[in-house]
């Protein structure tokens, strides 16, 4: 990213914090969460004629003219909505940091706005969501996260359906002022003016004066705002808010690279970084980040193996669950983020705090650099429907390294039936002599012998937990 602006003053490291919390949750919800068809960019492709869920839209609602998204906003009721219980389960899942969506793509605020009247107190829940969830989750020490992805309402709303609502001058307010059709794709010809640019600039700093978020989380497409709006936002969030201990994290390369958090969705990396980085994906199994018709999810030891995999390689996991309409929860993600929480109860010694270590992965399994890059994108503005990118399969042969000041640990994803595991990674050298291997969960000593091929390690008889299992190496 080349500029004229002096970014320099707002270079930074990733707070401790960050480093050491390594996974935190999220939770896409809003009026988009009503229909529950398909996924969360509903409130886009109901507007594209012949999309699946323009299909589904009028066969279910009627016309887009007489129905429209902001007709949703009634429905919208969040009674089950219950700050307290959303901060229990994040405590239960063990994650660090959590926040619902601040606002998504749909011109929705989910706080008590002053500068956007369409927001959560006006309409739908008629809460303050994130103030609420900001207060419930500050008072179990959980670090508040702000996700923002406005910057999509430039061009989400336009449709191909002339007698749509979204074209009635009396509609702007609910989906801004009618522009091109073409400035719905991901690099429009016509970029955002000076009153959006200005509307993005007002919604976060709002946000930041209101609730001082720990991290604020950008979505793609925020290059499309003007340079100089995205530097008055970093400058009022760094220079105004009480802790400095703060971050944005970006995808892309929507912020220049020492200013905030690099992200990548749905990612990984095939080696370690020697940076800290975050990925953001999602529990749901469908390829939807929202509460959708007959949901289904990920399973508790496919998200535990892509944390283990993630924090070998100095990044983050934000993982996004998405509540139902109401504000409740499935009961089947409720059970697969407590055992994500249970296996983090035993384990977490080598998760939570931890570094890279000299070596970060070992084994048969590849794993390449991925991401939810600009063609998936792109894809998925022309045909309504997301890519996916699935999870790895591990094996017992399969390990990740952490380290911190007194230990290395090497997570197995596997319980071998001879119970012995081969680490080539700790054999034996002049310099690493292995003096103690101890399995988490249990409080004794394991068998072991040092050759200068591999470590050889005998498991006890029956595993502590399920999932995968940690050793603790002590030299």
């Amino acid at each position: 990213m080349s500029s004229e602006l002096n970014w320099k003053p707002y270079e930074r490291q990733a707070p401790k914090w960050f480093r050491d919390a390594k996974f935190g949750l999220f939770f896409h919800w809003g009026p988009y969460s009503v229909p529950a068809f398909e996924n969360e960019w509903y409130s886009r492709n109901m507007y594209g004629k012949g999309l699946s869920q323009n299909v589904h839209h009028e066969k279910t609602y009627g016309s887009l003219h007489d129905f429209g998204y902001k007709d949703f906003y009634p429905m919208f009721t969040g009674e089950k909505f219950d700050p307290e219980e959303w901060a229990d389960l994040v405590v239960a899942s063990g994650a660090k940091y959590a926040g619902p969506v601040t606002e998504h793509a749909d011109n929705f605020s989910m706080w008590n706005s002053q500068v956007n009247p369409v927001n959560a107190v006006h309409y739908g829940p008629k809460r303050d969501i994130t103030g609420e969830c900001v207060n419930a989750f500050r008072k179990r020490g959980i670090k508040i996260l702000s996700t923002f992805h406005h910057q999509w309402l430039w061009g989400w709303f336009m449709s191909s359906d002339a007698e749509a609502d979204v074209y009635n001058p009396d509609n702007e307010q609910y989906y801004w002022d009618a522009l091109p059709l073409e400035t719905n794709r991901y690099h429009p010809y016509r970029m955002p003016d000076g009153k959006f640019n200005q509307m993005w600039l007002d919604k976060v700093n709002e946000v930041v004066d209101l609730y001082q978020p720990d991290l604020i989380y950008f979505d793609s497409r925020s290059f499309i705002i003007d340079e100089a709006y995205r530097y008055k936002m970093v400058s009022h969030y760094y220079d105004t808010c009480s802790s400095k201990d703060i971050a944005i994290s970006y995808k892309q390369e929507d912020f220049p690279a020492d200013i905030g958090i690099y992200d990548i969705e749905c990612g990984r990396f095939s080696q370690a970084k020697n940076f800290p980085w975050q990925t953001d994906d999602r529990l749901e199994d469908n390829i939807t980040w929202c509460m959708v018709q007959n949901p289904k999810y990920k399973s508790s030891c496919s998200i535990i193996h892509q944390l283990c995999d993630i924090t070998a390689k100095n990044g983050n996991l934000l993982l996004n669950v998405g509540p139902n309409a109401d504000g409740s929860f499935h009961p089947d993600a409720v059970s697969i983020l407590h055992e994500i929480g249970d296996w983090l109860k035993v384990n977490g010694e080598a998760i939570y705090y931890t570094r890279p270590w000299l070596t970060a992965a070992e084994g048969p399994t590849t794993v390449a650099d991925e991401n939810y890059d600009i063609d998936k994108i792109n894809h998925q503005v022309e045909d309504g429907l997301a890519s996916d990118i699935r999870n790895h399969t591990f094996t017992s042969e399969d390990f990740r390294f952490t380290q911190n000041d007194s230990a290395v640990y090497a997570i197995t994803f596997g319980w071998p039936e001879n119970r012995k595991l081969y680490i080539k990674a700790l054999k034996k050298c002049s310099s690493r002599a292995v003096s103690k291997v101890q399995l988490l969960g249990t409080d004794f000593g394991l068998d072991f012998i040092q050759t200068k091929n591999f470590l050889e390690v005998t498991l006890p008889d029956q595993p502590p937990c399920n999932f995968a299992y940690a050793l603790k190496i002590l030299f």
